[in-house]
């Protein structure tokens, strides 16, 4: 609700569920990606596709910057519908209360450090009236959309909180770059690493996404029979793919010990409207660079692929983000006043 003097009083309630379970009412899953369009001929012709090892001599860039966000629903809650008198509403609005975060690490000259780390905290709504909600653990500022016809609420929401998200992640990188200079980090001497697709950052330079989980197959398969083949430090031939968008990428294998026929692959993209020669220059430095952050079992469960400045990172801004707890006592506190 508002606070005293901003203006009338937004009447809400708390959902009694647990975020993670949905909410109590007529939960809605997320809709599967679309089949992607693929050109597999940007390095090489299909007919020649073979394992590329890693390019001898290719020097690293002086900072690696990675990138990453995480995001925590603290609560559903139900926004009452507005009515000309001021009554009671019959009728009530499904929203989101959560938190989210993004941060920047910076590996350069033999050491990790944080660089940036940004948490907010935001209500999603449909609702055109909603208003902030403050709480002695902060204030949720509304963050408003509008339904899409033929889409579940669900989504809907969640495509608002993943934007703000990636608004933020752009935000600290810019940010995180105009600080090299104050490290003796020469204009250009950088990789920007984004953990997760590199969708709506396309156009941050020297940027990869960094994909560690395969919920797709976008290869044929004579083609995508190679990824199983990789051995640690090769990747496939750099393919072009579009689904609402359009990048380049390649798969990676990170080094493991043992496992199914894919573990330590991930899959490396870039930049569509880069010249051929930067892409595969781009992707020898994945190459050069990732590998050696791979993480091990006993470290982390998501090994090899949930490398090492990543790993570190999400810990880091999770922690930021606050007891969830504590933040789930204040929202229902904040309803019920």
């Amino acid at each position: 609700m508002t606070g005293p003097g901003t203006g009338p009083v937004m009447r809400f309630s708390v959902d009694g569920w647990d975020p993670g379970y949905g909410t109590s009412s007529d939960p809605e899953e997320d809709l599967g990606e679309s089949t992607a369009r693929v050109d597999v001929t940007v390095e090489m012709p299909a007919a020649r596709w073979r394992a590329v090892d890693p390019p001898p001599g290719l020097v690293p860039p002086a900072a690696l910057l990675f990138v990453d966000g995480v995001r925590r629903v603290e609560a559903r809650v139900w926004i009452d519908d507005e009515t000309p008198d001021g009554t009671p509403a019959h009728e009530a609005s499904a929203a989101l209360c959560a938190s989210y975060a993004a941060g920047v690490v910076c590996c350069c000259r033999g050491q990790a450090h944080l660089v940036q780390a940004e948490p907010r905290r935001g209500l999603f709504t449909v609702a055109a009236h909603a208003a902030d909600i403050a709480t002695w653990a902060g204030t949720y500022t509304a963050e408003r959309t509008k339904p899409a016809a033929g889409r579940p609420l669900a989504q809907t929401l969640s495509q608002l909180l993943q934007g703000r998200l990636t608004e933020l992640e752009v935000t600290v990188a810019v940010g995180a770059r105009s600080a090299l200079a104050g490290h003796g980090i020469g204009d250009g001497d950088d990789l920007l690493i984004v953990d997760g697709p590199l969708r709506q950052r396309e156009h941050l330079p020297r940027a990869l996404g960094y994909i560690k989980s395969h919920r797709s197959s976008y290869l044929p398969p004579d083609l995508n029979a190679l990824v199983s083949t990789l051995a640690p430090g090769q990747r496939t031939p750099v393919f072009l793919m579009g689904t609402s968008w359009d990048r380049h990428s390649w798969y990676l294998r990170l080094p493991r010990t043992g496992g199914p026929p894919w573990a330590g692959v991930v899959r490396v993209e870039c930049s569509a409207d880069l010249a051929v020669a930067d892409v595969i220059r781009l992707a020898g430095l994945s190459q050069t660079c990732l590998v050696r952050f791979s993480s091990t079992r006993y470290k982390d469960p998501r090994a090899p692929q949930n490398l090492y400045p990543i790993s570190g990172l999400e810990r880091e801004l999770r922690r930021r983000l606050g007891d969830p707890r504590l933040l789930y006592r204040a929202l229902s506190r904040s309803a019920a006043a």
